[in-house]
């Protein structure tokens, strides 16, 4: 189901399955009790992407310390995926969203006609209501500080 308006602070994420890089389905149900950042991003091997999932892989560690999973997700395929991760040591479940439907059902914009994802993250508490987003195009690592800096404030 596609939305008009992206998820609002306190509503439930849509349960998604989807394939990650390695072909293996990622069901978003098996992760309840922890919260998730997934982040939704144009493409594969651009600059701004490239540094985006790089930070993210940088900071995993911070990530499971706060008791988060980081997914990165977008309408690349799965082979484009694994080349992707493999090509940057990728330690998360980058999902191959096709026709993008899981970003739409979160609302989340679109660029070019709605044909590629824009730049948002969104952050879920354990029971995977949203509880933070954040939106930019071009400051693409931003992201992962935002994000953790939300995350650090919620367990403390």
């Amino acid at each position: 189901m596609s939305r008009k308006k992206p998820l609002a602070i306190g509503e439930a994420i849509p349960a998604f399955s989807l394939q990650d890089q390695d072909g293996k389905e990622f069901n978003s149900e098996e992760y309840k009790g922890k919260p998730l950042v997934i982040f939704f991003y144009p493409k594969d091997h651009t600059p701004g992407c490239t540094a985006q999932a790089c930070s993210f892989r940088d900071h995993e560690s911070e990530f499971a310390a706060a008791g988060a999973q980081v997914i990165g997700v977008n309408s690349g395929s799965v082979k484009e995926h694994k080349g992707f991760a493999e090509k940057y040591n990728l330690n998360f479940p980058v999902l191959s969203d096709p026709g993008h439907k899981v970003r739409k059902s979160f609302g989340a914009p679109g660029l070019l006609f709605n044909m590629v994802a824009d730049r948002i993250t969104f952050v879920t508490d354990a029971e995977h209501k949203v509880a933070f987003i954040f939106k930019s195009m071009s400051k693409a690592t931003d992201h992962i500080d935002e994000s953790l800096n939300f995350l650090k404030k919620l367990n403390s």
